[in-house]
């Protein structure tokens, strides 16, 4: 488990490769550490990202563990070249939730459950700007701007086709009916939504008040999966900060609570027809 305080996702996945060819090699931390001669809290702190890897480290690590596929050693060159630049958010000074940021930056695929509100992908600006003012006290105007920057901006994931984020988000119907700004501002969300819906690397399901308790009354999260790797995150957003759960063992339950979501909700079509019903509630 971590925190929004901990190391970038680049970093963490860099980690986790060389913790994985050190194991196949059959060498321990210690005996890296002596052959390298390096202290043995370096290594390990290499493999949880909590400390930068340079290019050159991958090399002799690969050399020392017998990697002899050139392009298994680049892909980490490049990783390790990558995890030691911060992203365009920094600009905008301290952003909360920014290691989700990071993991949405990178992610190829975003499986979603909001129980509450639109999520940030899918908001036009006016129901962005109502949500960050109307859900965080004492905001100040320079903060309520700098966080709807970083929300607009993050949404060119969803257009941008190189590469193309696939996006499936199940929402629970109190989102549609809450009315977060103003009337107007829903209506014009909720057009937003249905004609977001119909994109084909988007899918939106809602999930029926008539579905009654379900096991996403426990929160919204994420399940995220990236290129080139097997392995996925679920974030769990909170109010100051957020966790990354990178456990086999969670990713699988919230996999399968997710899936459990999906079959309770309504299927893509029938969504788009009671959001279709849903706008009725707000005429122009």
């Amino acid at each position: 488990m971590t925190s929004d305080n901990n190391p970038t996702v680049r970093g963490r996945r860099l980690g986790a490769e060389l913790r994985r060819l050190r194991m196949d090699s059959g060498m321990t931390g210690t005996q890296v550490a002596a052959r390298l001669l390096i202290s043995q809290a370096k290594v390990s702190h290499m493999e949880t990202g909590r400390r930068a890897v340079s290019p050159r480290d991958v090399r002799d690590l690969c050399r020392l563990y017998g990697v002899t596929d050139q392009h298994v050693v680049d892909s980490l060159t490049a990783l390790a070249r990558e995890s030691g630049r911060q992203g365009w958010w920094h600009s905008y000074g301290d952003i909360p939730h920014s290691v989700y940021v990071d993991l949405e930056a990178d992610a190829a695929s975003i499986h979603a459950f909001e129980p509450m509100v639109i999520p940030g992908l899918l908001q036009t600006p006016a129901y962005a700007a109502a949500v960050i003012e109307e859900t965080i006290p004492l905001v100040t105007v320079g903060q309520a701007a700098a966080r709807l920057k970083v929300r607009l901006r993050r949404q060119h994931r969803i257009y941008d086709p190189t590469p193309r984020l696939r996006l499936w988000v199940v929402l629970d119907e109190s989102a549609l009916r809450r009315v977060v700004g103003s009337r107007e501002i829903m209506r014009e969300q909720l057009e937003h939504l249905h004609a977001l819906s119909t994109e084909p690397h988007i899918t939106v399901q809602v999930l029926p008040h008539t579905a009654g308790a379900h096991p996403g009354l426990s929160g919204q999260f994420c399940l995220l999966r990236f290129p080139d790797s097997p392995k996925a995150v679920v974030y769990l957003e909170r109010f100051t900060s957020g966790l990354c759960l990178e456990r086999p063992v969670d990713v699988q339950q919230y996999s399968r609570l997710y899936a459990h979501l999906q079959t309770q909700a309504l299927s893509p079509d029938p969504t788009r027809h009671l959001i279709t019903e849903t706008i009725k509630l707000y005429p122009s």
